[in-house]
């Protein structure tokens, strides 16, 4: 998988600094490629890079970031926008996701989470991609889409790249390149974001305790499911299942 391209959008300069020393951007696989202080600056930056990622704040001179975003998805509804913004607001995150953002993060930056962001980002490009391809045309692609809906379907199950070697015939280390080659992102990575994302789905479409999903999500010991939860969303399960339902209450309330 190619580099993701990124432009970096906040009128502080020692936060625009802060990104790009702060992270390993060679170490996801990411470069940045520019840089802008303000809305409109923000959005002839994104008409001449075309970047594949924004990062942006919301709260910028002459026009907002999330003016910025409605505006540049006419053009250019590819690109992925993370917001990044000291404002703790249920409005302004209501506003974002109705804009499709890939993640909304609260300043001080934590770089861990960030890199689990972006390490997020790069699988749901990967598998934008694989679900708009009817056929690989490259080797790597067939075996890597296989082997990822294989872990889909055995979510549930114990699965490891040992497991995947037996049922594929392929030798374990090739495997593993194979995720950080086509995908972006390391076999362990990859496989705790989907079960996390599966994790969540149960959490506010069911009832079932969080005993339950962690046993369908691939975690026999909830008490390790919860520490995993924990640790890649920032709140527990039952946290996680609480707030989506009053923020959809709030939200009900307001129409």
């Amino acid at each position: 998988m190619k580099k993701l391209r990124v432009l970096l959008v906040d009128d502080e300069i020692i936060i625009r600094e802060g990104f790009k020393h702060l992270f390993d951007w060679e170490a996801h696989d990411c470069e940045v490629v520019g840089e802008a202080a303000d809305g409109m600056e923000a959005l002839a930056q994104i008409d001449v890079l075309r970047p594949d990622l924004v990062i942006m704040d919301i709260n910028i001179p002459i026009m907002s970031g999330l003016k910025v975003i409605q505006l540049s998805r006419i053009k250019h509804p590819q690109i992925a926008y993370v917001i990044v913004s000291g404002y703790d607001d249920f409005s302004y995150c209501q506003q974002a996701l109705r804009l499709q953002i890939t993640d909304y993060i609260l300043k001080p930056v934590n770089y861990e989470e960030f890199g689990t962001c972006i390490d997020n980002l790069k699988i749901s490009l990967f598998e934008q991609r694989v679900s708009s391809a009817e056929e690989p045309t490259v080797q790597e692609e067939r075996v890597i889409t296989g082997i990822t809906r294989y872990l889909q379907a055995h979510l549930a199950e114990e699965v490891s790249l040992a497991v995947l070697a037996e049922e594929f015939h392929l030798n374990p280390q090739y495997i593993s390149q194979l995720f950080k080659s086509e995908i972006g992102v390391g076999f362990l990575a990859y496989l705790t974001n989907i079960r996390m994302e599966k994790a969540k789905k149960l959490l506010v479409s069911t009832s079932l305790s969080v005993a339950e999903i962690a046993q369908q999500a691939g975690y026999g010991d909830y008490r390790v499911f919860s520490k995993v939860f924990k640790k890649t969303e920032g709140i527990t399960p039952s946290q996680y299942r609480r707030e989506f339902f009053e923020g959809a209450e709030q939200n009900g309330g307001s129409t």
